[in-house]
């Protein structure tokens, strides 16, 4: 029997599917009677999933990254689809195909890492490009950039999210470059690179999106600015100078300020031509494809999608004409 993925499930459809968990809270209703609230994924999306008189043991009997079988019904609730799960009951990983799971980049990671490896290489300052090659180098390294994700919930959360993401900022910089003669171009498309190079060790995903303890301690700005220290270091080794001071602090600075304002988790705000650029080409770019895929997610009727909590607003997908209808009257 063909598997039913969370992006075909339809209201009032009865199911009897295996899902990852990634997350779980056992919660009180208004007359104290405890439920099951769990957040259930596959590689197409997520959709949250209760059941009723639930306790401490069905809570502690499965954790976040587990298996789940669950038997319930798909309903339609305050705009958006849920479960309301009868049985819930973990099922051993060996016997799943982990590739369902876990949502991936529609894109070719091989062309990416190409795309990437091209603009890098051709970087005009022998520094910074020294220091590129180093991270190219790095085969570890390349194996994780290809795979870990851009964040956990939000923008490009998915395999490949994070290549997908820089290397669409590197082609949006690459044309943005010429038009703004005071930046300096090869700082900003290295800026781009690096802004985020610490996911790599801040992330988890394996079974589900999370974090490293490394991660939840230090935090990927924090982890960047070391794994940039270390690259410089061999840099200087190949090319055989040392890697100058001032470049080294405006790369730093421009991954410590890319969040934008210390609400955001910067600890300094941006201070440079290259720093200010690097940070609001990344949000466009991270607003723009979350707009864009809540959209596309969103299988309702309405001209409108459900409430976004990440982006605190529903947004406007407009109203599906009738086939052969025209949306205005000009024509009459």
């Amino acid at each position: 029997m063909a598997r039913r993925f969370v992006q075909e499930l339809a209201d009032g459809e009865a199911i009897d599917e295996v899902y990852l968990v990634s997350d779980k809270q056992l919660r009180a209703n208004r007359n104290g009677n405890l439920y099951l609230q769990v957040e259930l994924r596959d590689r197409t999306g997520c959709i949250s999933a209760r059941q009723w008189n639930a306790g401490e043991h069905l809570f502690r009997s499965f954790e976040e990254g587990d298996f789940l079988r669950v038997k319930g019904k798909v309903q339609l609730f305050q705009g958006a689809l849920q479960v309301i799960a009868n049985t819930i009951e973990r099922v051993d990983p060996h016997q799943v195909e982990l590739t369902d799971f876990l949502p991936h980049t529609e894109n070719d990671v091989s062309k990416l890492l190409e795309r990437l490896r091209s603009v890098l290489l051709k970087l005009d300052n022998p520094h910074l490009r020294a220091l590129a090659e180093c991270f190219l180098m790095d085969d570890e390294f390349v194996r994780d950039f290809a795979r870990v994700p851009a964040g956990v919930r939000n923008h490009h959360a998915y395999i490949g999210g994070l290549l997908e993401h820089v290397v669409h900022l590197l082609d949006a910089a690459d044309r943005l470059a010429p038009l703004y003669p005071d930046l300096d171009r090869d700082l900003f498309v290295m800026g781009v690179f690096l802004h985020d190079i610490g996911k790599v060790r801040e992330l988890t995903y394996t079974r589900t999106f999370g974090y490293s303890d490394e991660g939840q301690l230090l935090g990927h700005l924090v982890i960047g600015v070391e794994m940039v220290d270390a690259k410089a270091r061999q840099a200087s080794q190949l090319t055989g100078s040392a890697f100058p001071t001032e470049l080294l602090l405006r790369l730093k600075h421009i991954i410590l300020s890319h969040h934008g304002t210390h609400e955001f988790g910067s600890p300094r705000l941006p201070m440079t031509p290259e720093a200010i650029a690097v940070h609001y080409l990344d949000n466009f770019d991270a607003k723009l494809h979350a707009f864009v895929l809540d959209i596309k997610e969103d299988g309702g009727d309405s001209a409108w999608t459900p409430y976004n909590p990440s982006l605190d607003r529903r947004l406007f997908k407009g109203n599906k004409a009738a086939p052969g209808k025209a949306d205005s009257d000009e024509d009459e």
